[in-house]
């Protein structure tokens, strides 16, 4: 069997509640290597009874869990680290395997989610509060950090360890249990995740996943909205799920942390380093396929530049590997499924029947499997075409020509969406211009790779609210309760 584990009891097929791994319910949804499409395992297809069971599981836990003393937290979550990092190997292959992106990048997938785990459990120690100076005398004031209660954690299939480490590690660090869903694709890693976490010393009930398939996941996450002992959601995915998870916490008043859906610029501009514009894009738009969040959407290169840029793109696309994660030249792996093959398919088809030409790429690659397509550069995109308008979550890169800065600066926020954006020049006073005028959560300058456990992550507009990572990412997990105390003289 390609990719297999050398501790195969890290893949589990099983929801993990109160400590315990139970197989109900007798309904199981099938996980498959989308390299294949052979089943790998299958987990529970879980409803309301599961997702119940979980919630009651981490309320019981809370009155325990937030008593400990965030010195004692900090050492359990740097044990758990330290045991994500020892099986690095084994949690790159699941996340091959379930996912399809090529082995390195699994495995730098885990270090990446280590680094998120590592650097909550060291401010576990630093949740400081305050002292207030007192108007009057004979008064004490006092703002305090607490634990905002139980956490719903809602994960998404492209990073299936980084996204549930992004969520799961700030919650224990701040004193929160936790109930999780991941993805229907991707449920294997989070299931080693949750596993290990349990070997680290996370007590029973602290955190608890129930899997279920696409159909089912509106019955278990019903049932967290609806109950006013779930105090906070963390969801990363679309922006319509994104809304509707909104309006339902609004009932019992939910604090919400939203990473919704992208339409990243990328903007060259004519006095950019061309050849650094191109490897920053090549970093930014095809990892993992292309199937990311802040991947670029649009890519605006100034005229002058142009042909230059789109010459040096191509060759560049041209020559990456596409092949299954068990094939160590691979570069590119499949995409996750065929809807995603039909949406970028469909984008692609729908840009050069409006004029776009085709500089590499461009088509399915059969011979591999259905679920794969090459990666593919088009010339003279538009805002016409569905590919500046949709995300197209794969690894396809349209080109547009751009003549003026504030032309551009017009275009690169011409959507409602607000996550990531990049840009590239080596004039001083353009760089801080362009940075204040993007409307964007993150703005990468000069650089394709954005993200950092200690950076704040999240986006603006209908890219959704609230940060993972960094100090802000703790925040999300916490409120503040001030305390007055008098009659001290």
């Amino acid at each position: 069997m390609p990719l297999a584990l050398t501790r195969p009891d890290l893949l589990r097929s099983a929801n993990f509640i109160a400590g315990r791994w139970c197989d109900a319910p007798a309904a199981r949804l099938a996980v498959t290597d989308p390299a294949t499409g052979a089943a790998i395992t299958e987990v529970p297809d879980s409803g309301a009874a599961e997702a119940r069971a979980a919630l009651d599981a981490a309320h019981a836990a809370f009155a325990t869990w937030r008593k400990v003393p965030a010195k004692q937290r900090a050492a359990i979550i740097k044990r758990w680290n330290d045991l994500v990092l020892a099986h690095q190997d084994d949690l790159g292959k699941l996340i091959s395997r379930e996912q399809g992106k090529p082995l390195a990048e699994g495995k730098g997938e885990v270090a990446y989610a280590a680094s998120y785990i590592e650097w909550f459990g060291e401010e576990a120690t630093r949740m400081n509060g305050e002292i207030i100076p007192a108007p009057v005398p004979g008064r004490r004031m006092f703002a305090l950090r607490e634990p905002v209660g139980v956490v719903a954690a809602i994960t998404p299939w492209n990073f299936p360890a980084a996204m549930i480490a992004r969520k799961i590690a700030p919650a224990l660090a701040a004193g929160c249990t936790v109930v999780c869903k991941p993805a229907e694709d991707t449920p294997l890693t989070s299931l080693a995740l949750v596993l290990l976490a349990h070997e680290a010393g996370v007590p029973p009930g602290v955190l608890n996943i129930v899997t279920a398939s696409r159909e089912k996941t509106p019955e278990v996450v019903d049932v967290w909205l609806d109950d006013p002992r779930v105090r906070k959601i963390t969801f990363t995915g679309s922006t319509p799920v994104g809304k509707h998870l909104a309006r339902r916490s609004a009932d019992t008043l939910k604090k919400l942390s939203l990473e919704l859906g992208g339409n990243a610029p990328f903007i060259v501009f004519d006095d950019a380093d061309v050849d650094a514009a191109v490897e920053g894009l090549m970093a930014a738009k095809f990892r993992n396929g292309g199937q990311t969040c802040v991947c670029p959407n649009r890519v605006f290169v100034q005229r002058a530049v142009f042909d230059d840029f789109a010459q040096k793109l191509a060759a560049r696309v041209a020559a990456l590997q596409v092949g299954p994660a068990s094939d160590p030249a691979s570069q590119i792996g499949p995409m996750i499924n065929d809807r995603a093959v039909e949406k970028i398919e469909r984008h692609a088809q729908d840009a050069v029947a409006r004029g776009a030409k085709v500089l590499t790429g461009g088509r399915r690659l059969p011979e591999l499997g259905p679920t794969y397509y090459a990666p593919t550069v088009l010339a003279g995109a538009d805002a016409t075409m569905a590919c500046a308008c949709e995300e197209t979550f794969g690894p396809v890169a349209p080109l547009t020509v751009f003549d003026g800065e504030d032309e551009v600066i017009a275009a690169a926020n011409d959507t409602p969406f607000g996550l990531a954006a990049y840009f590239y020049s080596r004039d001083a006073r353009r760089i801080w211009r362009v940075a204040d005028a993007l409307e964007s959560g993150i703005v990468g300058v000069n650089e394709g790779a954005l993200a950092a456990e200690a950076a704040p992550f999240g986006g603006v507009k209908e890219s959704g609210y609230g940060r993972e990572g960094s100090t802000h990412g703790l925040d999300d997990y916490l409120h503040t309760k001030y305390v007055c105390q008098g009659q001290l003289d």
